[in-house]
């Protein structure tokens, strides 16, 4: 698993505790025992998704080259999934704004995984005679 892909699926499974958790904590009031249970599935759903997502993270951290690429990639992604989930499962909509910002975003994204990091340059030691 590269850098990348573990910073992805990081913020795929914070799109995916805030889906749970809206589900979860949906507005309507629950009448009988199965709406309930989905319910009370959907708060385990969002403590094992956040779980996985915190231990996928690091392993983004680990492999990457730069914690800001990790950081800044994880929530990109989860901004991205999480309007995907959005519109999906509560038939959210999206403004022509959202494609603006998820433009420059990718872009962003692009410019940050393309540019190769400049190593730094260490002071050569002297050496005594």
């Amino acid at each position: 698993m590269s850098a990348l892909s573990a910073a992805a699926a990081s913020g795929l499974l914070g799109a995916l505790a805030a889906a749970a958790a809206k589900l979860a904590l949906g507005g309507k009031t629950v009448v009988g025992w199965l709406p309930v249970l989905l319910r009370i599935g959907c708060v385990g759903l969002v403590f094992v998704c956040n779980a996985v997502m915190w231990t996928v993270f690091a392993k983004a951290l680990r492999l990457s080259s730069s914690s800001a690429a990790a950081s800044v990639t994880t929530t990109a992604s989860n901004f991205i999934f999480s309007a995907v989930l959005g519109k999906l499962l509560f038939g959210e909509t999206w403004m022509p704004l959202w494609w603006v910002g998820l433009a420059l975003t990718l872009c962003g994204l692009t410019l940050l995984h393309t540019v190769a990091p400049q190593p730094a340059q260490l002071p050569a030691e002297k050496k005594e005679a």
